[in-house]
């Protein structure tokens, strides 16, 4: 790092700057701090960057001039996610290329190797930027880091973290096979796909719901009563649930509740199709501040589809909204495979309801997005495929560096160019979506569906 470039500040200016807007560019920040080694005063610097195919981080590194302490470490510069994810990588024996994946550990992220019966607890490490091949050897270095002080309190413990040290040891060498799996409840971690977009076919990733005790290990309020407002009478109308009949609330009420929120794609979208027959009020916690605030919900019939519910939530204190779009009714028995073939302008308009379960793929660009990317969204063709563009531009940062191959470059702004192409409808091309739990829908453009040749769904069997 050059010095001549850092920028001599305070720690507020460092919380701004982690809390602005920024992409990338973020100036080298520079703050004294306190060595815990020998109390004198380092530097800690910090550096607010993007991750491509990730998410923005904030780097810190601290080094003591007075007695050559120094470390590193990694942290999130945003938000929890609304779920946790879970990587499974599998890494062939001789496979040396997949050690210099880049990995994300969050400070909430657990390591696992099943094959070894290891495994690195959120608390053994702190967040931190490096490789495969990197995390396997800090792993391995601090585990034989006391091993002669063991051999002569507890020999027999030595001798089996020796044993241990040496499989660890193969794995980080790409002399057997094992399953690298980081699992983080925040939803913060990553492990690099060399493939992107494509799929990769060494790596699985799967978003899941947190568990109450997650939620309270990374700093959510899973008791109403910790809110401070339990106190609350059950019989005062601000805790019950109010119901009111359509023609006095109706389609107007709902639609304005759902305009408030921070997604106008579903009120644009779903009104097409039916007015909810009542819209419900009830209290509820936001999410961002814990604070009462009041979710609106109302449940409406898509034809061709099935019912679904709408909920809509607003916070008067800190201003946040939020809205989701859930499946009602039983959980379907099979799978469900939408295939539409895009042809002209009108295809684009067509209303499409992806859940957070549906993947999507379309063959002709070797795109396959898994299960659980972008979230649920209600939305067109059109604004599926802007979506996946945004998304895609949004988490490059940096990818268009120097340190970059220049055949990477050229790859990825072919496939931005043809992924463009896609909305000019200079070729046919078909898209598709991909959900287990059968909860996803692109509308026909016909009176019966079943006249809609363009359009195509199959049931699938789920495993």
């Amino acid at each position: 790092m050059d010095n001549g470039n850092d920028q001599q500040i305070d720690v507020g200016s460092v919380v701004e700057a982690v809390s602005a807007d920024h992409s990338f560019g973020a100036p080298l920040y520079v703050v004294e701090s306190m060595c815990m080694r020998c109390g004198e005063n380092g530097t800690t610097r910090f550096l607010l960057t993007l991750i491509p195919h990730f998410r923005k981080v904030l780097i810190s590194a601290f080094e003591c001039p007075h007695c050559g302490e120094r470390n590193n470490e990694v942290q999130f510069a945003g938000e929890i996610q609304p779920r946790g994810c879970s990587y499974h990588l599998e890494v062939s024996a001789g496979d040396v290329k997949t050690f210099d994946r880049q990995v994300v550990k969050s400070e909430s992220a657990t390591i696992k190797i099943p094959e070894l019966d290891f495994e690195i607890p959120p608390e053994a490490q702190s967040g931190s930027l490096s490789t495969v091949e990197g995390i396997l050897s800090r792993a391995a270095d601090e585990l034989s880091a006391l091993q002669e002080e063991r051999r002569k309190v507890d020999p027999k413990t030595a001798e089996a973290i020796d044993q241990f040290l040496s499989k660890l040891r193969a794995c980080a060498k790409a002399e057997t096979s094992f399953t690298f799996i980081l699992d983080d409840p925040a939803g913060n971690s990553f492990i690099e796909n060399p493939h992107a977009p494509s799929l990769d076919p060494s790596l699985t990733i799967k978003f899941y719901e947190r568990t109450p005790e997650q939620q309270a290990t990374l700093g959510y309020l899973t008791n109403p009563s910790q809110t401070g407002q339990s106190e609350r009478s059950l019989g005062t109308p601000s805790t019950q649930t109010t119901a009111l009949p359509h023609g006095t609330i109706g389609a107007t009420a709902g639609h304005r509740a759902i305009a408030q929120s921070n997604s106008t794609d579903i009120s644009d979208n779903l009104f097409r199709y039916s007015a909810p027959e009542e819209v419900m009020t009830f209290p509820s916690t936001c999410g961002a501040c814990t604070k009462l605030c009041e979710t609106r919900m109302f449940v409406t019939k898509i034809p061709y589809f099935q019912e679904v519910i709408v909920m809509a939530s607003t916070c008067d204190d800190c201003g946040y909204r939020n809205s989701e779009l859930k499946p009602g009714g039983a959980i379907p028995e099979k799978g469900k495979k939408i295939t539409l073939s895009v042809k002209n302008i009108t295809d684009l308009s067509r209303d499409v309801i992806k859940s957070d379960t549906a993947g999507v793929k379309i063959p002709e660009l070797d795109l396959e997005l898994a299960g659980g990317t972008l979230g649920g969204m209600v939305t067109t063709v059109e604004g599926l495929v802007t979506q996946i563009r945004e998304s895609l531009a949004r988490v490059h940062g940096f990818t268009f560096g120097d340190s970059l191959e220049q055949s990477k470059i050229n790859k990825w702004k072919e496939f931005g160019s043809r992924l463009t192409k896609l909305l000019s409808l200079e070729q046919e091309w078909t898209l598709i979506l991909d959900d287990e739990l059968a909860n996803s829908f692109i509308s026909p453009v016909t009176d019966d569906i079943k006249d809609d040749h363009q359009l195509t769904c199959k049931l699938l069997n789920v495993p």
